[in-house]
């Protein structure tokens, strides 16, 4: 059976030796890209202008003026007359009140 130190030594030579097969093929890479720049032509420029054609992000959508206050409470909430009719309001009305009565 193999010990928590083994392991945790298997994994740092392992890491060791990921780093330098990256650095390696880092540099490769680079070279390889500066060849096909330089077989064709292409500047960092180039590069930079590229990037305009990409897909532009999309855009948030603004949400417009709120909507006005149509009814206000007794202890100063507020209902715009959108969507349910808040708990306040529907409790006002189950007294026997008329919802007009709060209208602002």
């Amino acid at each position: 059976m193999t010990s928590l130190i083994d392991i945790q030594n298997q994994i740092a030579l392992l890491q060791k030796q990921a780093e330098e097969i990256k650095a390696t093929q880092l540099a490769e890479t680079i070279a390889d890209i500066l060849a096909k720049m330089e077989a064709f032509g292409i500047t960092v420029d180039d590069l930079d202008r590229s990037k305009g054609r990409a897909r532009k992000p999309a855009a948030v959508a603004k949400s417009g003026n709120p909507a006005p206050i149509k009814y206000r409470g007794p202890n100063g909430e507020t209902w715009t007359g959108r969507g349910l009719m808040p708990r306040w309001l529907a409790a006002k009305v189950a007294e026997g009140q008329a919802k007009e009565t709060f209208a602002v």
